[in-house]
């Protein structure tokens, strides 16, 4: 009698290896959960596992409403999900958690699964990156509506304050003690407006950069010493700094620039009683960031982080979304051109510039293109 008839393999030479769904779902860089009946979660792939911050079998034995806030928009969408049987995305959506320090902003994919009834996909997709490429190009289309602005102020206001100040100079040399008061005040305050177009006359310069090669770290080193000897002597500075970071492609000047006035803003975000006061400058590698050029197909890289961190006040929720604009500041003598003069240079540079903020604790980020020679031959070990 003949054994059991073997079944023949029926895969050809080159046929592609069939691949577990766990391994494709662990690969995808996006949280996944699927919840089942009473919202319980009976999948979470790695990326929901780092969202979470708790691991897979953790997770499986927790409901939904055990990991988001009271009433979170995740929920309603699961129940519509489960209610309905048809797919629902939401955008832009702050959910929380009692594992977040902040709610987190994301779009939300939900869907039903068909060979399980009663079961939902979630997926979740942070706006974090999206965001700040958003607020980048706006940021720059607020630095080219000033640059107009400049232009114009620099040629109709400058040359008539000029005529104001000569004519209170002579009025003063006739008047008495009491006039003269006034006409002093009249020449300081039209020294003060020529300041202020001074600065926004900057903005006006559309010149192209003359690049070349800069040592992030020799800017940094500049800018600390500048800061140790003035305005942050009070200060503690820390260095996380990659060695092996390349150059960057722009204006040595132009840099220090950028990174005095946000180590100024983070010294004055501590203040000068603050016994603890840190300012943390940190220069990282980070490949896999690519902005698309505005007009082109082209995509630039950029790949060097460069960070200036404060444990001070915090910037305010409220000014948050409008914090490189121009004219926006909570200094009582400042005139809010210094973030959005930074996000101009930066976006000169290539580059893009957001910000973190809660109480104690304050980072601003550029994400910057490397030397053209060093972005050829990739990374040097």
């Amino acid at each position: 009698m003949s054994g059991p008839t073997k079944k023949p393999n029926l895969r050809r030479v080159g046929q592609p290896q069939p691949i577990q769904a766990d391994a494709l779902l662990g690969a995808l860089p996006h949280p996944l959960l699927v919840i089942g009946e009473g919202l319980t979660i009976v999948y979470a792939n790695t990326a929901a596992e780092d969202f979470f911050q708790m691991s897979a079998g953790v997770l499986c034995r927790r409901s939904l409403t055990d990991m988001v806030a009271f009433g979170s928009p995740l929920i309603a969408l699961v129940e519509q999900v489960q209610r309905n049987g048809t797919t629902v995305n939401e955008y832009a959506v702050d959910l929380g958690s009692f594992r977040f320090e902040a709610p987190k902003l994301v779009d939300l994919y939900g869907g039903p699964v068909s060979e399980m009834p009663g079961r939902v996909l979630i997926m979740l997709q942070q706006r974090s990156m999206a965001q700040m490429i958003e607020r980048q190009l706006t940021h720059r289309g607020a630095a080219r509506s000033v640059s107009g602005l400049a232009a114009v102020l620099a040629h109709e206001i400058k040359n008539p304050l000029s005529g104001i100040r000569g004519a209170a100079q002579l009025l003063e040399a006739e008047r008495t003690d009491s006039d003269r008061t006034l006409t002093q005040l009249i020449c300081a305050e039209s020294d003060r407006i020529c300041k202020l177009v001074d600065r926004m006359e900057i903005f006006g310069d559309e010149r192209p950069l003359q690049r070349e090669p800069v040592n992030i770290h020799d800017v940094l080193d500049h800018v600390k010493q500048i800061a140790l000897t003035g305005f942050a002597r009070q200060i503690k500075f820390v260095e996380n700094y990659d060695p092996s970071l390349p150059p960057v492609p722009g204006s040595r000047d132009k840099l220090i620039q950028v990174f005095l006035n946000l180590v100024k803003n983070a010294a004055e975000a501590i203040g000068e009683e603050r016994a603890d006061g840190q300012i943390t400058l940190t220069t990282s590698f980070r490949p896999g960031v690519r902005l698309s050029v505005p007009g082109s197909q082209a995509r630039v890289s950029l790949p060097l982080e460069i960070a200036v961190e404060d444990n001070g006040a915090g910037v305010p929720t409220d000014l948050m979304p409008h914090l490189f604009d121009p004219f926006i500041t909570t200094k009582p003598s400042g005139t809010g051109l210094g973030l959005a003069l930074v996000a101009k240079i930066i976006g000169d540079h290539g580059g893009i510039i957001e910000c973190d903020s809660r109480p104690r604790f304050t980072v601003f980020r550029a994400l910057m293109p490397m030397a053209e020679s060093e972005a050829s031959q990739g990374r040097q070990a």
